[in-house]
């Protein structure tokens, strides 16, 4: 997506910035008071959702951009990266519970699913954008 001509691209990129400085920010005030502190009961579980509600934030955000993208090629392009970034994420994830269960790897903490499926997003935009060209 060209962010400088096209500003839903443009409100995008500006606000999945803003998510992921919130992110960071709540990340390590989290990390900070359990490291110090080692808070306990209602204090823990909110210090501990503290980092996922900006990763809520950039869900929407995603919705906000497909809702607002006037040109249909490239929202039709971002959700099929989103699409085969699920479906990578799904892939992974299944076999490796399964190699969990049966064949004793190591755990997969559910934080690594996000970052997982964003990093398929990754590679499968430049392989869609190359299939169009």
């Amino acid at each position: 997506m060209n962010c400088m001509n096209n500003p839903a691209a443009r409100r995008f990129m500006w606000h999945l910035a803003i998510t992921m400085v919130l992110y960071v920010a709540f990340l390590v005030l989290a990390l900070v008071i359990f490291i110090h502190y080692r808070p306990t009961g209602p204090l823990a579980w909110l210090l501990a959702v503290l980092p996922a509600l900006p990763v809520i934030g950039q869900l929407a955000v995603c919705g906000l951009y497909l809702a607002e993208e006037k040109d249909e090629f490239l929202r039709n392009l971002q959700i099929q990266a989103m699409l085969w970034g699920i479906g990578a994420t799904l892939a992974v994830t299944t076999v490796w519970g399964f190699l969990e269960n049966f064949a004793q790897v190591p755990h997969l903490y559910l934080y690594v699913v996000y970052p997982l499926f964003w990093f398929f997003v990754g590679i499968s935009t430049p392989l869609l954008k190359a299939r169009y060209k």
